[in-house]
Order: C-alpha cells, then sequence, then structure tokens
C-alpha cells in the first residue's frame, strides 16, 4: 500500500532499522533512534542502486515522491541520477567558490592586513547591505557590467550618490583580486566609471579619474608661461600642499639631500613636514639653478623678492583649457591626491591626512604631529609620483594590491 501522512507520523522505532515502502522504489527508512531519511532503490546498467532524496518532515510524503519521478524521467533518459546529483554538488561547490561572494571575501581578508578596523568595516557593511543581496552568489565570471549597475543605480536612488561611486571602486577591486587568483578575467566595474553622475559637493573642483589626471599630466608639458610657474604647476598634484604654501615656499626651507620640505602651516602655525620624492627633488635642483639665489622658491615674475601671485597657478589651469570652477583648481590637487591615494593605492586614511596637515589627535592629544609615520609618508610619496609618472606615460596601472 503506498504511504500516508499519517503512516509515517505514526511509526514507531524498532530494535533494527525500518522500511516504509510507497511504491516505484521509494522507501522511508525509519532508524532505530527514530530519524527519518527518504530512500529511492533502482536500478542503473543492471546495477541496483540507492539514491538519498532527503529527510522527513523537511522533505514532505508529496515533495519526495515528486523527486522520485525526476529521478525516474533521468533514468529514461540513460541518465543514472546518483551520478547526476554528485555532478550537481561539485557544480554548486565550484559556483560557491568562485562566488562574488566568496572572492570579496578573499578580498577583504587580504586588505584587513593594511586598514584601519574602521575602514574595513565601513567597507564590509557596503558589501553586506548594497552588493552581496544581488551578486552575492553570482559566479564572479558571469557578472557583467549591467548587472552592477543595477546595484549602483539601488543606492544612488536612495539619495546615496557618494556611497554609490565609493562602492563601484571597492566592487572593481574585488574584480582586479579575482583577475590575479584567476577567477575572472575582465573587471566589469571598470566600464562604469562616470556611468553615476559625479556627486555634488562644496569641495574645490577637483579630478579624480586616474585617466583624465594621466591627460592632464601630459597637458603640462604644453604650458607656455614661465619656468618657476610650469614647476609649480608639475609640483602641486605631487606634493599637494596648500596653494599658499607652495607658491610661498622658500629654500631655507628645502633640504634636497634629505629630500625634505619643512615649514610651518600658516593656517595653523604649526610645524609640516613634507617628503620629497626623486622626482620633485629632480625638478627643484633644475629650478634651484634659476631662483636658488633668491628667497623664494617661486619668486613674482615682476618683483622677485615676493612669492608669485596666489592666482598664478589657476591662471596656468585655465591656459591650458581646464575650467577651475568645475574641473580643477590649484586646491583641487589635494582632493585627488586624497581620492586615488585611499581608493586606487590604497594608502592607509590617517597616514594620507598627517601628509595632508588635517589635524588629527594623536595619543597625546596633540591635533598635528610633524613626524608621524614618517617612513609611511616618505614611503607613501615616493608611490604617489611615481604613480603619477606612469599615469603621464599613459602605462597601464597595476593596482598596488597585484604589486603585492
Amino acid at each position: 500500500m503506498p504511504l500516508t501522512d499519517t503512516a509515517i507520523r505514526n511509526a514507531k522505532p524498532a530494535d533494527k532499522p525500518r522500511k516504509l515502502f510507497d511504491a516505484g522504489g521509494l522507501f522511508l527508512l525509519l532508524t532505530v533512534a527514530g530519524q527519518r531519511y527518504w530512500r529511492l532503490k533502482y536500478r542503473f546498467a543492471g546495477k541496483e542502486k540507492l539514491l538519498a532524496l532527503g529527510v522527513y518532515p523537511e522533505v514532505s510524503l508529496a515533495a519526495a515522491r515528486k523527486r522520485r519521478e525526476e529521478a525516474r524521467e533521468k533514468l529514461a533518459a540513460g541518465i543514472d541520477p546518483g551520478e547526476a546529483k554528485k555532478a550537481d554538488a561539485r557544480a554548486a561547490r565550484i559556483a560557491a567558490a568562485n562566488s562574488f561572494e566568496a572572492v570579496a571575501n578573499g578580498w577583504m581578508e587580504e586588505r584587513q592586513s593594511y586598514v584601519e578596523p574602521a575602514q574595513y568595516e565601513k567597507t564590509l557593511a557596503r558589501f553586506k547591505n548594497d552588493a552581496l543581496p544581488w551578486l552575492g552568489k553570482r559566479p564572479i565570471s558571469e557578472i557583467d557590467a549591467p548587472e552592477i549597475l543595477d546595484v549602483l543605480k539601488r543606492v544612488d536612488s536612495r539619495g546615496a550618490r557618494f556611497t554609490a561611486h565609493r562602492l563601484r571602486g571597492e566592487i572593481s577591486r574585488v574584480f582586479r583580486f579575482g583577475i590575479k587568483h584567476g577567477f575572472c578575467r575582465h573587471d566589469p566595474a571598470a566600464d562604469l566609471i562616470g556611468a553615476i553622475p559625479p556627486s555634488q559637493t562644496k569641495h574645490f573642483a577637483s579630478i579624480t579619474e586616474p585617466i583624465k589626471v594621466g591627460e592632464m599630466l601630459r597637458a603640462f608639458d604644453g604650458f607656455s608661461g614661465t619656468f618657476p610657474v610650469l614647476c609649480a604647476l608639475r609640483l602641486a598634484p605631487m606634493l599637494f600642499v596648500r596653494p599658499g604654501e607652495l607658491r610661498q615656499a622658500e629654500w631655507s626651507e628645502i633640504d634636497l639631500d634629505r629630500g625634505e620640505w619643512r615649514y610651518l602651516v600658516t593656517k595653523t602655525d604649526t610645524p609640516h613636514l613634507v617628503p620629497l620624492a626623486r622626482q620633485a627633488v629632480a625638478i627643484l635642483r633644475e629650478l634651484h639653478e634659476l631662483t636658488g639665489n633668491g628667497q623664494y622658491v617661486f619668486p613674482g615674475a615682476r618683483d622677485r623678492k615676493r612669492p608669485m601671485s596666489e592666482a598664478a597657478i589657476n591662471a596656468a589651469l585655465r591656459r591650458l583649457g581646464y575650467d577651475t570652477r568645475t574641473e580643477i583648481t590649484g586646491h583641487g590637487f589635494r582632493a585627488m591626491a586624497r581620492t586615488i591615494l585611499h581608493e586606487e593605492l590604497e594608502q592607509k586614511p590617517e597616514v594620507i591626512e598627517h601628509q595632508l596637515a588635517h589635524a588629527v589627535p594623536d595619543a597625546l592629544g596633540g591635533a598635528y604631529n610633524r613626524t608621524r609615520f614618517i617612513k609611511d609618508r616618505r614611503a607613501m610619496m615616493q608611490i604617489w609620483a611615481d604613480y603619477l609618472d606612469r599615469l603621464k606615460a599613459g602605462a597601464k596601472v597595476i593596482p598596488l594590491t597585484a604589486a603585492r
């Protein structure tokens, strides 16, 4: 007689396992301990086999019968349902290992060793809330740009445009991690740069897209103004100090042999140290031949006893065709460096903030510390100068994590 739910519920364990048969080879195995397992007995290639179909009551009688019919359909097609189940399980394991979530977790684990805990937690929260629910289970190699754009638009639609841009960059780094480890071959998130409108902020106009930064650096070579202004134009993005600090730089503050520039921050009257990369030293040595006998590194065009005009950098940018209201300003190089150093080169936020001479309280309560993170800052400034050189050359820039 076919099984019924009542018969299954009323069945009692015995001193040895019992089989409660339904039909078509389906039976319920009742163990001595009372567990109930669905099994299907079938023959394939002349051999008798068993197929596990689940556990009662998670798999009901009706569900077990449906699974039996699916197995019988495979047998009719010449497929061993037991081997097909194993193949499906293997495919599921491979898909899970290659899922976006698995690769993202691998990137996060690697990243955890060199970012601050607070920053790590913010990134993790963005992924859990805005990316993994829609992309997590998908094989990373099958995800395309439109899928990612849907995720970004969902974030942007709630008024979190900055988060949408940040999330795009982080998704892109997951794909770059996946490429490095052979999980995928392409980064579709890179194709979405500019797909979400830029955030509306009150900050100084700045360029933060690496490709456009490279274009701008190449444009500097076409500047036809004075040599000191050209040098200031080249140093401004490399050193990312405040425009007033750059134009008022004095030779007495600069030690080219040590590769250091020490000065007082005008805004706070506190000392600050700028490590000079090799490229910066080379520019300054060449400029020293012209202005080194005076006080100012960048003397005024009309009066060498005064620093160059505060409008000089912005005027130079305008001569090169840049709109200083909407594209880039002398002060915007600071935002450019802060953004790219953190998002593209993954430098530590506190190291960047100290190099920007921002107020960052230390353990002793001081708002500024000239030598805090100085080793990291020296390394970062050289990494930054090298990165700008590669952007200017138009070379493919390899992420810092991939280089490691």
